[in-house]
């Protein structure tokens, strides 16, 4: 039969790496190969020279191809023979004593019809001068191995050895995959046992707040938890992730005020591989990890005027551009923002967009400050106490001073329940062991005035709106005139630049834009 070698090779290169499911692939090369080599099967193997195994990983026949994984430990003897054999590629082992040396190893195969009474031709799979694996090829009863046969085996080992190596690799990535998975389902479970499985006060002060958290958390609506400054948002928020359906996907949070203003499209958007100096690689953003997930924007009134903007795209279109990049990423994320700051306020000075916030304000939520869950404290205070005293390693919790408890109630806690866990600590540390007394909290004499809750007048004393306030002004009396003598900058004893740049920060329109809209 006049074989043309060319298109042999040609014909078992393009099955051989047609597929990464390699037991696909080398049962079409075996069906192919059939044409021309009595074979009844082929199989791969690899063989790891230090410990004497090898394993038999795909095995092909007329009833189709598999993967498998049989171990076979060589003899001593069998070793010495494939190490004396190492520097011919192919090998067909007709020396008796080679063949009995082999029969440990063709015996452990026989489930798949390898007999040491059979023709078989071992080639060794080498590629870069590295040795990759073994390709055996087992013939029909009665049938012979000859030289053209050979010849053309000779031809396979670059098809076949990249074919294992891809293989490999792809089975690799594959497992590697399956662990990061395994991972995150591991992390994302001690993460919610960090955060608590049970919220403390979710019975009594926090009732109405996780009662409304349990009739959202089923829907993908954007949420917006509103509280002061450490009442716990973030727990609430990373609550409502694990009792919606996207509780197996990520829980990403983001600080927005903790970002440069120079970073914060890097960090929620990500960047291509030189979008700008420094960016040495493709950097995934944080509303892309958030994918199928919920994304928790804190601080979210710290937002410049123009991230606002790009985040309301996000909520619209749920898509989104990576910096430098031209391609457009669909991401399915759930919304969950929160800020302690007065956004109605802001919106009134031009801080907010009206547009985003009645986005994002889709279903509010007002987290109530300690002081208004006075029966809450006791139990927050003896969970804190807990956690603290593992964390220093003391081998029992310590007990509360008599009257401890009624201090720690009378007490406003301006600071809320981060205060509070920072008393507990600041408290274990000066005990020396004796019963905790808070001496350093100072409960309000009764002449002051009660700490303002969460409302419009808290963000009076926010610097931002004070100088917005004070520029605001300054252009009114110079009719909107920037430089110049009698310029608002001159009116502010400021350098026009600067001022410029912070208007521009503070979303305070000025030249046409101003003329259009004029300052509230």
């Amino acid at each position: 039969m006049q074989i043309d070698e060319k298109i042999f090779f040609r014909e078992v290169t393009l099955k051989i790496c047609g597929s990464l499911e390699i037991e696909k692939a080398l049962w079409r090369c075996f069906l192919y190969i059939r044409n021309f080599i009595p074979a009844s099967q082929m199989n791969l193997h690899l063989y790891e020279q230090s410990l004497g195994v090898v394993e038999t990983i795909a095995h092909a026949a007329l009833d189709g191809g598999k993967l498998i994984s049989i171990k076979t430990s060589f003899s001593h003897r069998a070793r010495k023979i494939l190490e004396s054999l190492r520097s011919i590629r192919i090998k067909t082992f007709c020396d008796p004593n080679d063949r009995d040396a082999l029969k440990e190893f063709a015996l452990k195969l026989q489930t798949i019809g390898f007999s040491p009474d059979l023709e078989f031709v071992f080639l060794d799979l080498v590629i870069e001068k590295k040795f990759i694996g073994v390709l055996s090829v087992v013939y029909e009863k009665n049938k012979k191995v000859t030289e053209d046969h050979l010849r053309l085996l000779s031809q396979l080992n670059e098809p076949f050895s990249i074919a294992l190596s891809n293989s490999l690799r792809f089975r690799e990535v594959q497992m590697l995959r399956d662990l990061l998975a395994d991972d995150s389902r591991y992390f994302q479970e001690e993460l919610r046992k960090l955060a608590g499985e049970e919220i403390i006060g979710a019975d009594s002060g926090l009732r109405n707040v996780m009662d409304m958290a349990r009739q959202v958390a089923v829907l993908d609506s954007p949420v917006l938890l509103m509280g002061e400054t450490g009442v716990g948002k973030e727990i609430i928020a990373s609550a409502i992730h694990h009792m919606s359906p996207r509780r197996i996907g990520p829980f990403i949070k983001v600080n927005c005020g903790a970002i440069p203003a120079t970073l914060i499209d890097s960090e929620l958007f990500g960047h291509e591989k030189g979008a700008f100096t420094g960016a040495i690689s493709q950097k995934r953003g944080r509303f892309e990890r958030a994918h199928k997930g919920t994304i928790f924007l804190d601080e979210i009134g710290e937002l410049s005027i123009e991230a606002q903007v790009r985040l309301l795209r996000v909520l619209q279109e749920k898509k989104i551009e990576r910096v430098g990049g031209v391609k457009t990423i669909d991401v399915d994320i759930r919304v969950i923002a929160a800020t302690h700051r007065d956004l109605d306020a802001m919106l009134t000075q031009n801080l907010f967009r009206e547009d985003l916030y009645y986005r994002l304000k889709v279903f509010p939520i007002i987290i109530p400050p300690l002081r208004n869950r006075i029966a809450d404290i006791p139990d927050i205070a003896q969970y804190f106490i807990h956690k603290k005293s593992c964390e220093m390693k003391l081998p029992t919790p310590l007990p509360l001073a008599p009257d401890t408890l009624e201090n720690l109630k009378a007490y406003r806690w301006p600071g809320n329940v981060r205060e509070l866990e920072n008393a507990v600590e600041r408290a274990l540390i000066l005990s020396q062991g004796k019963p905790l007394t808070f001496q350093l909290l100072q409960p309000p004499k009764e002449s002051e005035g009660k700490t303002s809750s969460f409302n419009a007048e808290d963000i009076s004393f926010n610097l931002n709106l004070a100088i917005a306030g004070q520029i605001r002004k300054a252009l009114a009396a110079s009719k909107g005139k920037v430089y110049g003598k009698g310029g608002a900058a001159e009116l502010l004893d400021v350098n026009s630049g600067t001022l410029y740049h912070k208007m521009r920060k503070l979303g305070i329109p000025f030249g046409k834009k101003a003329r259009q809209r004029p300052p509230a």
